[in-house]
């Protein structure tokens, strides 16, 4: 792993690209105090809620007071955007920890408020997770109409707590407050995925979700004290604007063994920690087992925690503090590493999976793996454009998924739904469903086709990352395969479906929760099927799922203009270039003699071009070629690839909705696909190697309390008890007993006496 991060800093370097040439974030300047509503109206609507549930309202208000307020931080956050300059803006809340110590000689102070630091990079995020939560409190309002009532009103106060955390993580002007904002997200997490917390299976995620959370939030925390020991702040704006902090920063952009000697190591240690509570957050290898299970709850709770909120948090701290990964040789190529084989163990998995929106968290897994390649390769313009295109159409495929689980009585099995995008009521979901696997796929031309090729180009050219572009190249047609696989199954096709079991009383609202999804532990098809219901009926949602799904669908569309608005990036790359995440990646910003750019997204390069620069040539190539100039051909041909063996595997020549021409080619794969069925027995590797032991070392540990602790303190009591029982008769209060007790006394007495003289 070091020689490799050695050989990238030494290939960048050697490319005149060793120093951090225009990076500096300027000084940041006073704003405005309104700014502090964004993050206070989410709070508003949980206070309202509580009161809703206090006062027991059994209508939709509360979600129409939290689509309200979100709408409301929605249009603040516009004006936020439309009121940046050139200058991050600082804005506080109030004073909340200033403490000082020490002497005067040295003296000490811990400064954090409850404010925000405002720059594109927080207009950025705070756009789309604003804009995607009031969408999915509208999807909600309907989705979860069963449970009019106190679960009404429970769940919106901790979607908006949800909203409310995200907006303290991302608007904070200082690391402590971005950690409640972290801790925040991971509670209302462990909320909002047990929602129903009467059904086992997912008050065990919401459990498991939280513990897998803490491990990466330890590396966090350890992060920021390190920080603070190191540079004595932890506010952002006084951290870029410390000489010992860019000293070090020019001394890891030379590149050469001498200069990062002068790096102290725990210095080099801080990115390593925080990468760590990235990787948690973020569900990336080995953290990710918790994402998958996240599906236990309600489905907009997993299309905003897989797509707007929560799982971006991590790609959003390493972009934050991105000059910060800069001071350890080996951090970002541990992201990148870590990324990309994150990215194809979730592909694989998600390949021979039957839930569709299990199918979908796998795919969130492994596209969250593309945007921490993206980071490790330097291209945060990359990863930052994929994370803002992902939300959009991952929030459409989950919230389409969702429609037809609400109206097919909980069915996930996509063995046991067929043409439903044909069937009366569902056209609107089968259209935007088609309209998200595209985008997923990376179709040619829509949004997400450029933000993924950015990351493959990118990958390919950073100097010894090439065998981390195949690998991704490899995992972008695996991802349209599952991707159509979905499609082709359960929207198009002849048309069959069979409920879930919540059509029998098994009502995923109570007790059972969205659980019955009509398959084993190991994803294999139920053979009992004594409970069909063959006068079942399904209802096509109403027009508040399907006006969020059109509105998604055509912000998918509307994003692909932004790719062509600017330089490079498009109007995601400006946002992202005059922020703290602003990072000159190899081959992006480099010019020719006649000035054209050879930048993603220059339609005017080609890959015969013999233009490039001295420096350029020191650069990686695909196949020789310029990869910024061929992947657009490359990917979308691998992309359309994928699509094309889905279609001749699960859709060409089916009859029914439980076989296709895939069952054939199982057998030749020998045990693969059941290993990939059981997610490469990962799961069970975690119970074996941890949970096992620290269940039987907590139960040695409950022994040795119960009989060695508690024991001793025990008998420190029992001791005095014993004498005092053994006494006690004697003070019984007759007199006769007294009498005998005298002269049995005397007699021992003259004994005495005698014994002595004799």
């Amino acid at each position: 792993m070091t020689e490799l991060a050695t050989t990238v800093w030494q290939g960048l370097a050697a490319a005149g690209l060793g120093a951090a040439e225009g990076w500096g974030v300027p000084p940041a300047v006073p704003g405005p105090m309104w700014i502090g509503l964004i993050p206070a109206l989410p709070l508003l609507a949980v206070v309202l809620c509580t009161l809703c549930a206090i006062f027991k309202v059994k209508s939709k208000l509360p979600a129409w007071l939290t689509v309200g307020c979100l709408a409301a931080s929605f249009v603040v956050t516009l004006l936020m955007y439309l009121n940046m300059s050139g200058s991050p803006m600082l804005s506080t809340a109030f004073t909340w920890i200033d403490v000082s110590w020490g002497s005067e000689r040295s003296p000490r102070n811990l400064h954090a408020n409850f404010g925000f630091y405002i720059d594109s990079l927080t207009c950025l995020w705070m756009l789309f997770v604003t804009g995607l939560a009031t969408l999915i409190a509208l999807y909600a309002s309907e989705y979860m109409s069963h449970d009019v009532g106190k679960g009404y009103s429970r769940f919106f106060a901790a979607f908006s707590l949800f909203v409310f955390s995200m907006a303290c993580l991302v608007m904070a002007d200082n690391l402590i407050l971005l950690y409640l904002g972290w801790e925040g997200v991971g509670l209302c997490s462990y909320l909002l995925i047990g929602y129903f917390y009467k059904k086992p299976s997912a008050v065990a995620a919401a459990k498991k979700a939280f513990i897998m959370n803490r491990i990466g939030d330890l590396g966090l925390a350890l992060g920021i004290f390190l920080i603070f020991v190191k540079f004595g702040t932890v506010e952002y704006a006084k951290l870029f604007a410390d000489g010992a902090f860019k000293e070090m920063l020019g001394h890891a952009m030379t590149g050469t063994s001498e200069s990062w000697a002068k790096i102290p190591w725990d210095v080099k240690l801080i990115p390593i920690l925080l990468m760590v509570g990235a990787f948690g957050k973020s569900a990336q290898f080995p953290l990710y087992v918790w994402l998958p299970d996240a599906m236990e709850g309600p489905t907009p709770v997993s299309a905003l925690i897989h797509a707007a909120t929560m799982v971006t948090a991590g790609v959003f701290l390493i972009a934050r503090t991105y000059a910060v990964f800069q001071l350890s040789p080996s951090a970002l190529t541990i992201v990148a590493i870590i990324g990309t084989v994150t990215a194809l163990l979730a592909a694989t998995i998600g390949m021979a999976q039957f839930d569709i929106k299990r199918i979908m968290a796998y795919s969130t897994v492994s596209q969250l793996g593309y945007m921490f390649a993206g980071l490790g390769v330097m291209t945060s313009v990359g990863a930052c454009f994929h994370v803002f295109t992902h939300a959009f159409f991952k929030a459409l495929l989950f919230l389409a998924c969702g429609a037809v689980m609400h109206g097919f009585a909980g069915q996930l099995d996509l063995r046991k739904l067929s043409g439903v995008g044909k069937m009366p009521g569902w056209r609107i979901v089968g259209i935007t469903m088609l309209v998200g696997c595209l985008n997923l796929a990376g179709f040619p031309l829509l949004a997400g086709f450029w933000s993924k090729d950015m990351i493959l180009a990118q990958a390919f050219i950073t100097p010894g990352m090439g065998l981390v572009g195949w690998v991704l190249l490899l995992t972008a047609g695996l991802t349209a395969y599952y991707t159509f696989r979905v499609y082709f199954r359960v929207f198009v096709g002849p048309q069959e479906h069979h409920p879930g079991d919540e059509a029998h009383g098994h009502d995923d609202h109570d007790a059972h929760g969205h659980g019955g999804h009509g398959h084993d532990d190991h994803g294999h098809a139920k053979a009992d099927h004594k409970h069909e219901a063959h006068d079942f009926h399904p209802h096509p949602p109403g027009w508040a799922i399907n006006l969020v799904l059109v509105v998604l669908a055509a912000a998918s569309f509307a994003i692909i203009p932004l790719t062509f608005m600017g330089k490079h990036g498009g109007w995601v790359g400006d946002m992202v270039s005059h922020s703290s995440a602003a990072w000159s990646a190899p081959g992006e910003h480099h010019d020719d003699h006649a000035g054209h750019s050879h930048a993603a997204g220059d339609t005017h390069s080609h890959a015969g071009e013999s233009s490039r620069s001295h420096d350029e040539e020191k650069l990686g190539t695909f196949l020789g070629m310029d990869p910024h100039a061929v992947m657009y051909y490359v990917s979308g041909v691998v992309g359309l690839i994928g699509i094309g063996v889905a279609y001749r595997l699960h859709l060409q020549g089916r009859t029914s909705a439980a076989t296709s021409r895939a069952d054939a080619l199982l057998p030749m794969l020998g045990p693969i696909p059941k290993w990939a069925q059981n997610k490469w027995y990962v799961d069970e590797f975690y119970h074996f190697l941890f949970v096992r032991p620290l269940w039987v070392l907590s139960h040695i540990f409950h022994l040795i309390d119960r009989m060695l602790v508690d024991g001793l303190v025990n008998l420190a009591g029992i001791l005095p008890r014993a004498l005092g029982a053994t006494i006690r008769p004697s003070q019984s209060g007759q007199l006769h007993g007294y009498a005998v007790a005298m002269a049995g006394g005397i007699g021992v007495l003259l004994l005495i006496v005698l014994l002595v003289a004799r």
